[in-house]
């Protein structure tokens, strides 16, 4: 935990604070008028305008404070960890709590005590958590298209004119030479490989008499051949989609439709070549 609270923190800051606020300021409004949590459907009067009063506030405090704060962070401490923004966030959280414990005081006239303000802020962050913690998700995986991406173009550029050869070790065997760019994935079956690759720009198979292991051993060289299941070998410069978490991934690769497993033990290593 102490390592991944110590990480450079890897997003750039929003510069759409007008934008996110009114999202934001959309969702409280819809949280408390839809759902109507903490009490809110006992209200007898107009339940939309009141859950858009504290709408309103959410998207001041977070103009306000995306502004002064947040915007200012990657300038004041450089490197910007991810220990850093989480202390920005939970003070956002705290100047939307203050923001609006202060509107539900005025509007009900309620009196302002430690004990009602900790109730409201913990019910601001309850909120707030989810929001977050759903707007760093998205964030995330934006992050990361991004990144592989970018990876994908340049390692695909770099061996253009590389060639390579999966050795058939049965006597009658043919061995199987094809540019690097075209292979899709190898998948261990028994005492042969399956190997999927490109031709014609459609995907194709073929199986050799060889282990996985081998194959591993003969194109250890290329970085971008990775082990990613103890059957499946993938190459990184095809993957089209990865979806998943730190449990294990599903990878996509070219136009093929099978989708290959990353194992939990081999994620940390995908994520170096995404992250």
């Amino acid at each position: 935990m102490k390592n991944l609270l110590t990480r450079k923190y890897p997003f750039t800051q929003s510069n759409h604070w007008l934008r996110d606020s009114v999202i934001y300021g959309l969702i409280i409004w819809a949280i408390l008028y839809l759902l109507q949590p903490f009490g809110f459907s006992q209200y007898q009067g107009n339940k939309c305008m009141i859950a858009a009063a504290f709408g309103v506030v959410t998207m001041v405090c977070y103009v306000l404070y995306g502004y002064t704060v947040m915007r200012s962070l990657p300038k004041l401490v450089k490197p910007l960890r991810i220990w850093h923004d989480g202390a920005a966030v939970l003070g956002l959280i705290l100047c939307i709590a203050i923001g609006n414990f202060l509107l539900l005081v005025a509007l009900f006239n309620m009196p302002v005590t430690l004990g009602l303000f900790l109730q409201f802020l913990w019910w601001t962050l309850i909120i707030g958590a989810a929001i977050t913690a759903m707007s760093v998700g998205i964030e995330y995986n934006r992050y990361l298209k991004h990144q592989m991406e970018a990876l994908l173009s340049n390692t695909t550029e770099e061996q253009r004119d590389i060639n390579i050869t999966i050795h058939d070790q049965n006597v009658r065997g043919n061995d199987l030479e094809l540019p690097i760019n075209n292979l899709l994935y190898i998948e261990a079956q028994k005492n042969n490989v399956l190997v999927c690759y490109l031709r014609d720009d459609k995907p194709t198979t073929v199986e050799l008499h060889t282990t996985l292991s081998a194959v591993i051993d003969e194109l250890k060289a290329y970085e971008n051949i990775f082990q990613c299941h103890r059957s499946f070998v993938v190459n990184v410069n095809n993957i089209t989609q990865a979806k998943g978490n730190s449990n294990g991934y599903q990878l996509r690769l070219g136009t093929s439709h099978n989708t290959i497993p990353v194992s939990r033990q081999y994620v940390p290593r995908l994520k170096t070549f995404i992250a």
